[in-house]
């Protein structure tokens, strides 16, 4: 099995056009050609996690946070960024991430924060848009019905809680066949109209390319008509943070002390109590302080990210409880996310969680 495979499976359900413009979500260092030997699981990439993945045989490493951010002039090991860059290629070791692709992606980074908690009725909190198109084919009527489901096959054709969705309707076709022609119908040199469905779906912008290659090669014209059309809509399949609800409400106290079990931390930073109990909450794995007033508009009892700032705290007017559990605590599930997707699809490869604690800040 080559690495470009394993890779594959992580962007399926984390497409890198998924990833904010400022990103550098896909391979960092190494070839996805070569042959896999085993998978190490990180948040950050350092030289300890490196030296790590050497000892277990693993040529794969998979963080969620990249390692280069920034354009390099030299590689000469004066930082722990380049040292990492010259052990990785001094053993061959491929370094992959997935970071805002993963952040913004469907049951991604903030749904398995959500799942830990014990949400339910999870939605995106802020949705993204323009990353929809629509298809709109002609096809004969015989066969509307395996484009149609070639479409829904790629991937087309989802909105919400519904899939094979599509607008059909009927009209006629003209053209007249040229010398060079091998025409599906009609004759060379002679006007002919047939009787076509306009078959009209929604897919991501991701799927494009999958989209356009089923149709060529389902369509029975030599020369099919097809367009594409980019749409303004909002899609609440990906975007920014989770809103959810606990099944019952709890005491503000009891949250914050829930959200210290869950995460591991022994200090939580939160603005004043409400004095009202915690039933709908919004949260950001990472630095998700630009989302607080959305999570306000959308009436959450309480926000929890990490790298809060000061004056964020600031008026807020008992209307919601912030919390700060922390940058790295509150992405440290992201390499359960990683597991679950390789081992469902390569059940016996060998895949393992890094031991390395990574987080540069403690507490005293």
């Amino acid at each position: 099995m080559k690495i470009k495979e394993i890779i594959k499976e992580i962007e399926i359900i984390a497409p890198p056009l998924l990833q904010e413009s400022y990103d550098n979500t896909g391979i960092q260092i190494g070839q996805s050609e070569q042959k896999a030997s085993g998978v190490l699981l990180c948040i950050d990439i350092t030289e300890e996690v490196i030296e790590e993945a050497i000892q277990k045989k693993c040529n794969l490493i998979i963080s969620h946070h990249p390692l280069l951010f920034k354009g390099l002039k030299s590689i000469t090991g004066k930082n722990y960024i380049e040292r990492c860059i010259i052990k990785a290629c001094k053993n061959d070791v491929t370094l992959y991430s997935s970071h805002t692709s993963l952040d913004n992606a469907w049951n991604g980074v903030n749904f398995k924060i959500a799942k830990k908690l014990g949400l339910i009725n999870t939605k995106i909190l802020e949705e993204k848009e323009n990353l929809l198109e629509k298809v709109v084919v002609f096809a004969p009527k015989a066969h509307a019905e395996n484009i149609r489901s070639a479409i829904f096959e790629a991937g087309g054709g989802h909105i919400g809680n519904y899939d094979a969705c599509s607008y059909n309707s009927d009209g006629t076709g003209t053209f007249r066949a040229g010398k060079e022609a091998n025409p599906y119908c009609g004759d060379i040199g002679e006007y002919h109209s047939e009787k076509e469905v306009r078959i009209e779906v929604i897919f991501p912008i991701y799927l494009k390319k999958n989209i356009q290659q089923v149709i060529l090669s389902s369509h029975p014209y030599e020369e099919p008509a097809y367009d594409f059309y980019p749409l303004k809509n909002k899609w609440d399949c990906a975007g920014s943070g989770t809103i959810g609800e606990f099944p019952e409400a709890m005491d503000e106290k009891d949250f914050l002390t829930l959200l210290k079990d869950i995460f591991g931390i022994p200090v939580i930073k939160h603005s004043p109590f409400t004095g009202k109990d915690i039933k709908k909450v919004a949260l950001c794995g990472g630095s998700g302080s630009f989302l607080m007033p959305t999570a306000k508009n959308k009436q959450a009892d309480a926000f929890l990210t990490g790298d809060i700032k000061y004056h964020d705290y600031f008026g807020l007017e008992n209307s919601i409880l912030i919390a700060d559990i922390g940058h790295f605590e509150s992405e440290q599930f992201t390499k359960e996310i990683f597991y679950e997707v390789i081992t469902k699809k390569f059940p016996n490869f060998a895949v393992h969680f890094s031991n390395v604690i990574t987080n540069p800040i403690n507490y005293f």
